[in-house]
C-alpha cells in the first residue's frame, strides 16, 4: 500500500481593502475585514475616507492627505505579498489617481472595486467631478460591483428601471471598459 502524496498547507489569500470607514461596522473597511476573515482571507486596511455615519446616513466625512494614503498603501505593499485588493470609496479625483497610480506599480494579481458613489441613504460619496476619473479605473480591474445608481453613472445612462435594463447596462459597461461587471439589484423599485 503506497503512502497518499502530500499536500501542501494552502496559503493564507492576503486581501487588502482600500475604503472608507463605517462605524456601525456595516460597510467600508470594517465590513471588508469581516468578509473577508469569514472567507478564510488574511485582511488588511488602508482607509481613504473617515465617515460619520450610522445606519440612517452620513453625517460628515474627512479625507486625511493624498500623501498619506500613498505612505499606507506603499507601507503594506513594501512588506506583505498582497493577493487580491478589494477598493471601496475613494471620494475624489486626487485620491483614485493616487490608487490607480499605486495599481500600476503594483500590479496585484486581482482587483475587485466596488464603486462607492451613493450610500443606501441616498448620501454621495463620490465628488461628481471625480466620476470620469472612476470611469478610467474601472479599466484597469478585474471586476466591478456596483449599485444600479452607480452603475447608471459608469454607464453615463439614466437608471435603468427594471432587471433586464441593468443586465444590458452592464454588458455595455463590460464591453466599454473590458471588465467583468457584477450588478447589484438591491435598489430596483420592488425589489426585497
Amino acid at each position: 500500500m503506497s503512502a497518499s502524496p502530500r499536500v501542501a498547507p494552502r496559503a493564507v489569500p492576503r486581501v487588502l481593502s482600500i475604503a472608507g470607514t463605517d462605524p456601525t461596522g456595516g460597510a467600508g473597511v470594517h465590513a471588508d475585514l469581516k468578509s473577508i476573515a469569514a472567507n478564510g482571507g488574511y485582511g488588511m486596511a488602508v482607509v481613504t475616507a473617515l465617515v460619520a455615519q450610522n445606519t440612517r446616513g452620513v453625517r460628515s466625512v474627512h479625507m486625511p492627505p493624498v500623501e498619506f494614503l500613498t505612505q499606507q498603501l506603499d507601507a503594506v505593499s513594501d512588506d506583505v505579498a498582497i493577493d487580491a485588493v478589494k477598493i471601496g470609496m475613494l471620494g475624489t479625483v486626487e485620491v483614485i489617481r493616487a490608487v490607480e497610480e499605486w495599481l500600476g506599480r503594483v500590479t496585484p494579481p486581482v482587483v475587485v472595486l466596488d464603486p462607492v458613489m451613493i450610500a443606501t441613504s441616498g448620501d454621495r460619496l463620490l465628488d461628481r467631478a471625480a466620476e470620469e476619473a472612476l470611469r478610467t479605473l474601472v479599466a484597469r480591474v478585474d471586476l466591478v460591483t456596483p449599485n444600479i445608481p452607480e452603475l447608471a453613472i459608469l454607464a453615463g445612462e439614466p437608471v435603468a428601471t427594471g432587471w433586464d435594463d441593468v443586465i444590458a447596462q452592464a454588458a455595455r459597461v463590460a464591453e466599454r471598459h473590458g471588465v467583468r461587471v457584477l450588478a447589484k439589484g438591491g435598489h430596483l423599485a420592488g425589489a426585497g
